[in-house]
């Protein structure tokens, strides 16, 4: 744990300094969402964020896409906090909270109270990170409350797909990152999919997946983590099992957008489920996915009513 946090230390001190004094000499207006400011110093600690959480070096071959990268999930928080605004809408659970902020330090292996220590240390002010987490709470709450009456489940779904997998001894289970981009006329898929592989393989699966793809994991590079086969529809199973470890999936059209996986490792464990165990893990997934997509096309009419100009 202490070699991370050195590390931390050392690659983002030097760049503290540098944006440190840019931002001092001219931390003037960068753009406005509708009526949201947003200052060049506002970018700057964007850009540390991004950083530390993903437990990125600095260099300057990284400068545009990490000035990319910040400018994307500020207008995308920004648009989620004034339709919060908009609804008066503020609802949270505080244990949610504290297991996203665990979440959060876990994943660059450090515990919470590190994480403030590693934020102070660079002048980032930890309740950024705080209400970063809130806004997508949030979000997430208004999205259930505006389309809770949506989640109906076909109990006949559920009940061919428990029949499907009650007697299987051993479970398969994905270690995946997803890139997910607007569907596009069927005559330009083609050339859309090509540019996008061909973008992935210069950059990479996890930068494309920050910078291009619409879904809510692009701020984790797409990383979905491991995944249960049995919550897998059959179009994006089949496309997982003919996937090669380190390879990517051929793209999968869905009704919220072309949706391509990068498959990292797989895994098989015994099923020690009860049929009441499958039934909810398969009903909580279906209603998920409904949600997700729910929070895709909504945040997309939010963002086509929002001006964002830029200074």
């Amino acid at each position: 744990m202490k070699k991370i946090i050195k590390i931390i230390f050392l690659v983002l001190v030097p760049l503290m300094f540098v944006l440190k004094s840019n931002a001092e000499i001219n931390d003037s207006l960068f753009m406005t969402v509708g009526n949201k400011p947003v200052t060049k110093s506002d970018i700057v600690n964007e850009i540390k964020l991004i950083l530390i959480l993903t437990n990125q070096s600095y260099s300057d071959d990284k400068k545009d896409q990490l000035h990319e990268l910040a400018v994307k999930s500020t207008i995308k928080r920004y648009i989620k906090e004034i339709e919060l605004e908009r609804n008066n809408f503020y609802r949270f659970s505080e244990e949610d909270f504290q297991k996203e902020l665990n979440r959060i330090a876990k994943n660059i292996y450090v515990d919470v109270e590190t994480l403030k220590n590693i934020c102070a240390s660079n002048e980032l002010d930890f309740s950024i990170i705080e209400d970063q987490i809130k806004v997508e709470l949030h979000w997430n709450s208004l999205i259930f409350e505006m389309y809770k009456n949506t989640l109906t489940i076909d109990p006949k779904i559920i009940e061919e797909r428990i029949k499907m997998v009650q007697n299987q001894k051993q479970i398969q289970e994905y270690l995946i990152s997803e890139i997910v981009i607007q569907n596009v006329q069927e005559d330009n898929l083609e050339p859309t999919i090509l540019e996008l592989k061909e973008k992935i393989k210069t950059e990479g699966f996890e930068n494309v997946a920050k910078t291009l793809s619409i879904s809510e994991s692009s701020m984790k590079g797409g990383d979905l983590g491991w995944i249960n086969e049995n919550i897998l529809s059959d179009k994006i199973k089949s496309a997982l099992i003919n996937t090669p470890i380190g390879q990517i999936s051929k793209p999968i059209t869905l009704a919220e957008g072309i949706l391509i996986f990068k498959v990292r490792d797989r895994r098989e464990l015994s099923n020690n489920l009860s049929l009441e165990e499958i039934k909810n893990q398969l009903v909580n997934s279906e209603k998920n996915k409904i949600l997700n997509m729910n929070s895709l096309s909504h945040y997309d009419k939010v963002r086509r009513s929002i001006s964002i100009k830029f200074y």
